[in-house]
């Protein structure tokens, strides 16, 4: 079984920033891509950063420019760099893995609990 724990949410200003993390712990072989999603209430949850196993990164339009996607591949973990927050970037953030976990090189996809984000005055 694969676990994903995201941290680093909170209340934070527009104009301030926050950085997220999301460790993968449990049976895992690999890590291919790892990514943030994020879910405003009412919305639909969208992509909003990616990150291959040989780092290739990708943004959202809306994010591109103020968010920065990271990971070490030794400790299994994403990080997701938020600078310039806006109130529209409120939503709770998930990562999500797509994991090798045995020989058999199938690959899983897992998703975390997801931590709150809200930029507010």
């Amino acid at each position: 079984q694969v676990q994903l724990v995201e941290s680093g949410g909170g209340l934070v200003q527009p104009g301030g920033s926050l950085r997220l993390s999301c460790a993968a712990s449990g049976s895992i072989l690999s890590i291919n891509a790892m990514d943030w999603y994020r879910q405003a209430p009412g919305k639909q949850r969208e992509l909003v950063a990616g990150i291959t196993s040989g780092s290739s990164t990708n943004y959202a339009d809306s994010v591109k420019g103020r968010f920065t996607i990271s990971r070490d591949n030794a400790k299994n973990t994403v990080y997701l760099q938020m600078n310039s927050l806006k109130p529209e970037d409120t939503a709770v953030y998930y990562c999500k893995a797509d994991v090798v976990v045995d020989t058999s090189r199938r690959m899983y996809r897992y998703w975390g609990q997801g931590t709150q984000v809200t930029v507010s005055s």
